[in-house]
């Protein structure tokens, strides 16, 4: 068997090189991925070399949103065979600080994130992960929709944190992938009105075809005005912020209803943020913020077995790993045309 992976040797750099098989440990299986989404932190990884204190240093293999099908078990794995279709969800815990005891596995600062520095990720043909994070794939999901499971399960969360429920208004502010995987799990969760904002014309066609009830070019139109002529001057019941800019996550406070929720999942780059608190005190509203997601994995995947989320129609693009150089410059170069673009690896 061949490995080969996709490195980062420098800003806008990609080398594909052959690596060595990875080591199995006794907890792990081996997976020939066959399907890896493009991140939006990958893109700026590649673009700037470094998202906060999270700096790149050397060569890098970026990726960890992953599916493909079980090739070896390690000899202590009674949980998986070879054959298995599994979604890798790529933190792996360090699970007996309080924070993983307590089920928020999510803040274990002992937490190894595929590429996350200095963590490489999954741009390659195998990978050695332990088995306790390798999510089987019912028949009936692919393991392109398995790639997908990662960002819908930051919607997921964002949606659990935000309490969403039947008959709710949401205001999503960014449509990328995890706007729109957020919008999906809003809707499953019940909300019968969904605002999505964004600048990018192409998003907010695809946030109507997935079923938001209105869109707001941001660039074209006063956001804050928009909303409140459609609620009637109400605001909406949640407010989730996913498009991690400065001006974005100051107008949650000027979106949300009184008594409403606000909830954070973007990242803006500046550290302290200008917010209005006293608005938001006036409001009572709630201010929530995620990290990643915890125990979503399970509940992704039977949400898109079921039928009740179609995460498919996401992706926009298509790339063959061979290509991956081309796929992360259309990201930088086309965002206006690009929505989730997805790595697929020979079999």
């Amino acid at each position: 068997m061949v490995n080969k992976a996709a490195f980062m040797t420098g800003i806008r750099q990609m080398e594909i090189r052959e690596i060595p098989m990875p080591e199995l440990k006794p907890d792990q299986v081996l997976v020939k991925l066959e399907y890896v989404g493009i991140c939006g932190s990958d893109v700026h990884y590649f673009e700037y070399g470094r998202i906060g204190d999270f700096i790149v240093n050397g060569d890098f293999i970026l990726g960890h949103e992953c599916a493909g099908t079980v090739t070896a078990v390690g000899n202590a794995v009674t949980t998986h065979s070879v054959g298995d279709r599994v979604a890798l969800e790529p933190g792996a815990t360090c699970g007996h600080c309080e924070y993983c005891t307590s089920g928020r596995y999510n803040l274990c600062p002992d937490v190894e994130f595929l590429a996350t520095p200095p963590y490489n990720g999954c741009f390659c043909d195998y990978i050695a992960f332990p088995a306790s994070l390798a999510f089987k794939l019912p028949p009936n999901v692919s393991t392109k929709e398995g790639a997908l499971v990662e960002p819908l399960s930051v919607g997921l969360e964002a949606a659990s944190i935000g309490r969403v429920k039947l008959g709710d208004s949401v205001t999503i502010l960014g449509s990328g992938c995890i706007g729109l995987t957020t919008m999906l799990a809003c809707k499953a969760y019940g909300a019968s009105d969904i605002i999505v904002v964004d600048v990018i014309e192409k998003r907010l066609q695809k946030a109507l075809e997935l079923g938001a009830n209105k869109v707001i070019n941001a660039s074209k139109e006063d956001t804050i005005a928009e909303i409140a002529k459609y609620t009637n001057n109400t605001g909406t019941d949640l407010v989730i912020e996913t498009a991690g800019s400065l001006k974005t996550t100051q107008q949650t406070v000027d979106a949300v209803k009184r008594g409403g929720v606000i909830v954070m999942v973007g990242l803006a780059p500046e550290d302290v943020i200008p917010f209005n608190f006293a608005k938001l005190m006036g409001k009572v509203a709630d201010v929530r913020p995620i990290f990643r997601y915890k125990n979503q994995y399970p509940i992704a995947i039977k949400a898109i077995a079921s039928g009740k989320i179609d995460v498919s129609k996401i992706v926009t693009d298509e790339y063959d790993f061979a290509d991956i150089g081309k796929a992360f410059e259309k990201n930088i170069n086309d965002k206006a045309d690009v929505v989730k673009i997805v790595i697929k690896f020979p079999k």
